[in-house]
């Protein structure tokens, strides 16, 4: 039986691993769930008892079969509840990261089982992110971030990387959602930021923005 704190910091290191597969440090996990580095540290420590993780001092964080198995599925528990709370309750994107959160953390089988047969096994949640199957396995796509498109280029919005709720308002705000299509106009050297076409309305998105969205090249 694991701690909801245990829980945290193994969806933690199998989020932050999803998009850098390299060896996870403290200072990420503990920016990924808004704790210190210390506590990131002492936590580690009991994850490694348990032989959930494969650890060493200043070489990074790996996660254990065992600990792959049990991330991944309090990973799938939290993307089911945001399809759950977005598509059938109604929620905004924005708002349900942190009711999911809460939600990931119970520990019926059965349960989950009925709520993926009942939203009709999705394959993504209302930011893109991929849910895993039960067996563990991930949908593959071939994705490209905003920011690596060229001018002229044309995609559809797939994903994001974050689901910060100020990052998701703010793409609101610029009428970004799942399933927008975006034209490439072009390319600012200076700083690397964009302008694109959404709707036929001119809209200016600085690289730090463009990086996490991840479009579907058309």
């Amino acid at each position: 039986m694991l701690t909801l704190a245990e829980e945290n910091h193994l969806k933690a290191i199998l989020s932050i691993s999803l998009i850098n597969p390299k060896k996870i440090t403290t200072n990420a996990i503990a920016k990924e769930i808004s704790i210190s580095p210390a506590s990131v540290s002492d936590m580690l420590k009991k994850l490694l008892e348990k032989k959930l993780i494969k650890y060493e001092k200043y070489q990074g964080v790996l996660l254990s079969k065992k600990g792959l198995t049990l991330a991944t599925n309090i990973l799938r528990k939290h993307r089911l509840w945001e399809c759950f709370l977005v598509n059938k309750l109604k929620f905004d994107w924005a708002e349900v990261h942190d009711i999911a959160e809460q939600l990931e953390h119970i520990r019926s089988v059965k349960l989950i089982d009925k709520l993926d047969s009942y939203l009709n096994f999705p394959k993504y949640d209302p930011h893109g992110e991929p849910i895993p199957s039960k067996n563990g396995e991930f949908p593959k796509n071939k994705y490209t971030p905003l920011n690596k498109l060229c001018a002229g280029e044309k995609g559809k919005v797939m994903g994001v990387t974050i689901d910060e709720k100020s990052f998701l308002d703010y793409l609101t705000k610029l009428n970004i959602n799942i399933g927008t299509n975006l034209h490439v106009l072009d390319i600012i050297i200076f700083d690397n930021s964009i302008n694109v076409l959404i709707d036929d309305e001119r809209t200016h998105i600085s690289n730090d923005v463009a990086k996490h969205l991840l479009i579907n090249k058309l």
